[in-house]
């Protein structure tokens, strides 16, 4: 079925005074029912009704905190915070009587999902569904109508209410995304005027960077489901995996000149791993929210735009776990309200289609319920029934960190993981106990296993809406094998444990940190504003029967600031709390370089700046922060771009650029930025940025340029054919030179990198300026298309040159994607800490 925004409906749901006439709630809910008047409504808790004002989340707290109070069907649990400290609340919804029942019923309901669940009576389980709302902040329709949804959810009287709630159980996330909801109403409601002005060049509807529609650290939370990396996503997963819904519903917003639209999406951007019968049924699902739309006049449309292929989205995840996920994206108003192409489009109307589509969803859940309790009972049976042999395996003797946060993602999404019993190889990889884990493959979550690992190339369309590949061992930069026997697996693993180093014993001489674990610039950061001094092997070098590589990192223990003894303790507590490695050594004679040696190289402090706001990517910023911040304990100053002219940059060691929309920062900033590079200074750009800084004269190198003309390609394909052009997001083989320091700690000579843009750099003559190159074929997954990748292949995704005394280093590829792109981190560290060396 295909429906589509052909409907001849007189459009007169948009208010034509701008929202100047008072609203009341009888806009919004169902005429038909009645309502206990023993329940509060929103406006006597929050002091408006909604869509008079943008609901801040302290308020939208207050009023779910009170229906749980004073309901009887109605249940509230904190699951967590977020970064900035607000609380993750989940409401659990239905009738009294399965309320008192509830642990029974989940139980129950789980059981499904298990092995010989054929026992259980489908006809007489409730459903369960999992709504939630406004994962971007600014996207506020979702949330507001939340506070709509409840009431009624808690007030509505009779016997069809009593029947749904009989048969339902229904977790209502009211806030996917408190900080940026909090800072979306922020804005909309000071920028309110009492005459609304519905002009879209108001101050009102031009949020200022980096906008509500992100979390603390400025990430999109709706790309978070798989690699699960943020208080939000993390509370969210565990309640999907404690119920395992049979919906899950996400309210989103988009342009305000669009209408409303409903899953399905583009058919052939469905994900091969999601079963037809998951399509059926949001299919069917949909028929429902068209006769409610129907019913009051909203234009909607389906099939269109968006897709199922990235399971790391709200809509998506739920589809590889035997559940059905519904997109919902409405026209957004982007404050109180909005001239549009359809006419002036108002928030209380935004509210009124995703509280309408709130309740088709739980209508479509009752006419469907048996048909959706037993997809979800044959989902994974059938999983279990093709399951494969065999095992997967992963580790990396050098850095057990990043095996260790692998597993721990997998073990977030219930999957079952083994220590490995024993050292063993397997595909030419080697695997060893304490650093390593198995994972079998005939389990139940075999389909969303075989999503994290597989490396795909193959596809039925050239468009994504998001990235085609995101295969987790690659983004770890973990060894892994597909083909691994159980025979090699030890205990399995119930809780999961950080890996512990050995702790060092006392020297009188040095001692070395292992560059090669992830957490090693955390360790070095530490010891580095501890003010011990500390150097960096620049060759390799082996002692008492170990190699140690290029860039472990040497810490005398003669002319410290602290004594012997206090600086071996203060070592041992940076190995504990970074799970690092350090060894104490009792002589400098050692084969290859001496730790006297000049090869050695000191240290010095880093302080780092950030260019933020005005053009720069929010996320890709953001990600950088987080990086810092959150993951290596290191300071970082956000320096906004309208403040450059009068910073102090001398106070910086290193700036970052990050990517960079339109023309980047302005011009005027290139003499002060080249003059504190001239003096010094090192800068390092990413993405789009490295344009900038060619065309500003930082540095210069060249690119290929594809110059692709359309054959036979008609006027209603052009778009799909451009499309086709772009890297959404795919992983590319690189070689390194690992005596170069930006490779420093990587214990192989290829490692993968996520790549999203289309700059190629050309190599430089001289092959030890090319320290990272893209191998012959670099595809590892993803797509591309054949002129990109006939492009790509020997080019460079790093470049660095002097400029006086001061470093250029640009990235064309972003080396801290969503957080989870654990392999590459280390680059960026590599070129704050050792930028000097270069």
């Amino acid at each position: 079925m295909r429906f589509i925004t052909s409907i001849l409906l007189l459009f007169s749901v948009f208010f034509s005074q701008a929202q100047q006439e008072e609203i009341s709630l009888d806009y919004y809910l169902p005429a038909d029912i009645s309502y206990n008047s023993e329940i509060p409504t929103p406006q006597e808790i929050i002091g408006f009704v909604p869509g008079e004002w943008h609901v801040s989340h302290d308020r939208l707290l207050t009023y779910m905190n009170k229906l749980a109070e004073v309901s009887p069907r109605i249940q509230i649990e904190n699951r967590g915070f977020t970064y900035e400290g607000r609380p993750l609340v989940l409401l659990t919804i239905s009738s009294e009587e399965n309320l008192a029942n509830i642990e029974d019923i989940r139980q129950k309901h789980v059981s499904l999902v298990e092995n010989n669940s054929e026992s259980l009576n489908t006809e007489e389980m409730p459903v369960v569904i999992n709504q939630g709302f406004s994962i971007h902040g600014n996207e506020a329709s979702g949330s507001n109508s939340a506070l709509l949804y409840a009431y009624y959810l808690a007030a509505a009287e009779g016997e069809k209410i009593e029947k749904v709630l009989d048969n339902t159980v229904i977790l209502l996330d009211p806030a996917f995304n408190p900080d940026g909801l909090q800072r979306f109403a922020y804005w909309a409601n000071t920028n309110k005027s009492e005459n609304i002005n519905p002009d879209p060049q108001d101050r009102e509807y031009s949020e200022v960077w980096p906008g509500g529609r992100t979390n603390h650290y400025w990430f999109d939370m709706n790309r978070d489901w798989l690699p699960v990396q943020l208080p939000e996503s993390q509370a969210r997963i565990a309640t999907f995996h404690q119920w395992y819904p049979n919906i899950l519903t996400d309210h989103h917003e988009m342009g305000s000149n669009s209408t409303f639209f409903f899953q399905p999406g583009i058919p052939s951007r469905t994900h091969p791993l999601t079963p037809e019968m998951n399509q059926d049924l949001t299919r069917e699902i949909g028929t429902y929210h068209a006769q409610a739309f129907d019913e009051i006049g909203s234009l909607y449309y389906t099939e269109e735009n968006y897709d199922d292929f990235y399971y790391g989205k709200g809509s998506t995840f739920p589809d590889i776990n035997g559940s059905v996920g519904i997109l919902f994206e409405q026209g957004s108003s982007r404050g109180h309200a909005q001239e549009t192409e359809n006419g002036i489009l108002t928030f209380p109307f935004t509210i009124r289609n995703q509280f309408t589509a709130a309740l088709s969803t739980l209508e479509a859940s009752q006419k469907m319920r048996k048909e959706l309790l037993n997809y979800q009972r044959n989902f994974f049976q059938e999983a279990r029934d093709s399951a494969e042999s065999g095992a997967y395996a992963f580790g990396n003797s050098q850095d057990p960190v990043s095996a260790y946060k692998l597993a721990e993602i997998l073990k977030r999404h219930k999957i079952e993981v083994y220590e490995t019993g024993n050292n063993f190889s397997d595909n030419n990889e080697n695997f060893e106990k304490g650093s390593s884990y198995i994972v079998p493959k005939n389990q139940r979550q075999q389909r969303l296993l075989k999503a994290m690992f597989e490396k795909r190339t193959q596809f039925r369309d050239s468009l994504f809406y998001d990235i085609s590949a995101w295969t987790f061992p690659l983004a770890f930069n973990l060894d892994y094998t597909e083909e691994a026997s159980m025979k090699n697996a030890g205990n399995k693993i119930d809780k999961l444990s950080m890996p512990s180093p050995e702790l060092p014993e006392e020297s009188d001489y040095a001692y070395l940190l292992n560059w090669k674990n992830y957490m090693a610039p955390k360790a070095l950061n530490n010891i580095l504003e501890k003010e011990i001094r500390a150097k960096v092997a620049m060759e390799d070098f082996q002692l008492e029967g170990k190699n140690y590589g290029y860039g472990t990192i040497m810490i005398p223990v003669q002319n410290q600031k602290l004594n012997k003894s206090e600086l071996h303790q203060f070592l041992k507590k940076i190995s504990t709390e970074s799970g690092v490695k350090i060894t104490a050594i009792q002589t400098g004679m050692t084969q290859g370089i001496n730790l006297g040696s000049n090869q050695f190289r000191a240290i010095k402090p880093q302080k780092v700046a950030l260019i933020v706001g005005g053009p720069i990517t929010s996320y890709d910023a953001g990600e950088i922060w987080h990086l810092f911040d959150q993951r290596y304990d290191m300071k970082i100053t956000k320096l906004d771009v309208s403040d450059l002219d009068r910073a102090d940059l001398s106070r910086y060691t290193d700036i970052i650029l990050s990517n960079s929309w339109g023309s980047g920062i302005d011009k005027e900033f290139v003499p002060k930025l080249k003059k504190w590079t001239k003096d010094g200074g090192t800068i390092i750009a990413y993405r789009n940025a490295v344009g900038w800084m060619k065309k500003n004269k930082f540095i210069d190198f060249n690119t290929k340029e594809n110059k692709m003309t359309a054959q036979d390609i008609s006027f209603g394909e052009r778009g799909d054919f451009r499309g086709a052009q772009v890297i959404g997001g795919a992983i590319f083989e690189v070689k390194l030179d690992r005596s170069h320091p930006i490779a420093f700690g990587y214990k192989d000579d290829k490692i993968a990198m996520f790549r999203n843009t289309t700059i190629f750099m050309e190599a430089d003559e001289q092959s030890y300026n090319n320290p990272i190159q893209y191998t012959e074929k670099p595809l590892l997954s993803g797509y591309i298309s054949k002129p990109n990748l006939d492009s790509i292949a020997r080019t460079v995704p790093f470049k660095h040159e002097s400029l006086g005394r001061g470093e250029v280093m640009l990235f064309t590829d972003n080396t801290n994607f969503r957080a989870f792109w654990y392999g590459t981190n280390k680059l960026l560290m590599n070129a704050i800490f050792f930028g000097d060396e270069m």
